[in-house]
């Protein structure tokens, strides 16, 4: 009846058929996001400057199309601008070559945005001496490039550029006057280079406004993620000795009990008392303890494993959780550390007898049982550390299995 139940049916095999052949065929869109991957790349900084140089280049091609059309009319020789065009398709690919390489990281600015931009000024100037009457469309083309900048550059940067801009097709005019003077007629170049010099600086003004929003919304956002870091670590570890704090330890302890459960590992726990600190808080004070606090937290933390992690438990009280060990090396990790917090000489300060204290510990060891929860654990760890206490304490005390 079982194997009557279970097998296919005409209608299912054609379902699953069609199923099969559905997964199988390419997804919408699929072969463009490889297409765009195989561009691009997959890195999305990567893109987003792959991108930048993009439509840098869309624009300073809008400049070269303009010229092209002009050359078609008749108003500006094919030869020149043939070459021009071959130099600014060959310095975009160039600089986007560089970019999907990745060779652009080894700069400081690896979206390359000043020298890109710096060369789109030169070709759009270069396109300005060519284009002759219709000269003029190439301001258009430098507007757009300002607006390109604003995204990576600093203000300071932004006003730079300005200047070169402005040099640059002041230069480019000076020079058309006098090799050109019944095109390039000098009032009207001064005509447009007056333009030109409110223009620039006008949108160069807006840029840099958006540049300074960038930069404090950049460094709000690094501020903010600093203060999101510094309340992660408030509600994960203790002020005073930089260890773990009780509740976050709870947790980290669940989580090493689930995956025992998954990979049959077992672990242990610690409970360490520091024997002494209660009558070195009355006769030495607060101060005294938690510099003694941090000093155990130092120590501790060089005798453990790294896979080990110890936890501030009480006033004097620590956990410690060593991960994938039995009992017996439990014991051994622990009676190392209580040896070595022994031999620490405790410093009250310079007085007499200060190089005399010694820290004395009682620990109680538990080694997790399956099945158990990880309060179960701390209970039989709390019950070794009172037999510990019971008989005088400084002593490592197994929990019974």
């Amino acid at each position: 009846m079982n194997a009557f139940r279970s097998a296919p049916t005409p209608g299912s095999f054609r379902t699953g058929v069609r199923k099969a052949a559905a997964a199988a065929a390419p997804r919408p869109g699929g072969r463009r996001a490889k297409a765009l991957d195989l561009l691009l790349g997959t890195d999305p900084k990567q893109r987003h400057r792959l991108t930048q140089s993009g439509l840098a280049m869309l624009l300073v091609m809008c400049s070269v199309l303009d010229v092209h059309a002009l050359a078609w009319a008749g108003l500006t020789p094919w030869r020149p601008v043939a070459w021009w065009t071959v130099v600014v398709v060959c310095g975009f690919a160039l600089f986007f070559a560089v970019i999907r390489s990745g060779r652009n990281l080894v700069f400081a600015d690896p979206s390359l945005t000043l020298p890109q931009m710096g060369f789109a000024i030169c070709c759009s100037a270069t396109g300005y001496a060519l284009a002759g009457p219709g000269r003029s469309g190439a301001f258009v083309v430098v507007m757009g490039v300002f607006m390109v900048g604003m995204y990576s550059l600093t203000a300071l940067q932004v006003w730079r550029v300005g200047q070169m801009a402005l040099a640059v097709f002041g230069g480019v005019m000076l020079l058309m006057t006098h090799l050109d003077p019944a095109v390039y007629v000098p009032e009207i170049e001064w005509s447009h280079f007056f333009m030109l010099a409110i223009m620039v600086p006008t949108v160069t003004a807006l840029t840099a406004q958006l540049c300074r929003m960038r930069e404090r919304l950049r460094r709000q956002k690094q501020d903010l993620a600093t203060a999101l870091a510094r309340i992660q670590d408030l509600a994960t570890r203790d002020e005073l000795t930089g260890l773990i704090n009780r509740r976050h330890m709870v947790e980290l302890l669940e989580q090493e009990r689930h995956r025992g459960v998954r990979s049959g590992q077992t672990f242990c726990v610690a409970l360490i008392d520091i024997d002494d600190l209660p009558r070195w808080i009355e006769r030495h004070g607060d101060v005294f303890a938690d510099r003694f606090l941090q000093s155990f937290a130092r120590e501790a933390l060089d005798v453990i494993r790294i896979s080990d992690l110890l936890s501030r438990w009480g006033r004097g009280r620590f956990l410690l959780m060593l991960s994938d060990t039995r009992t017996s090396m439990a014991r051994l990790s622990v009676e190392r550390l209580r040896e070595r917090i022994h031999a620490m000489p405790v410093d009250v300060g310079g007085g007499p007898g200060a190089a005399l204290l010694k820290a004395r510990l009682s620990v109680g060891v538990a080694e997790h049982r399956a099945g158990e929860s990880v309060a179960q654990t701390l209970e039989r760890a709390e019950q070794a550390l009172d037999s510990v206490h019971a008989a005088g304490g400084n002593r490592v005390v197994q929990a019974l299995a």
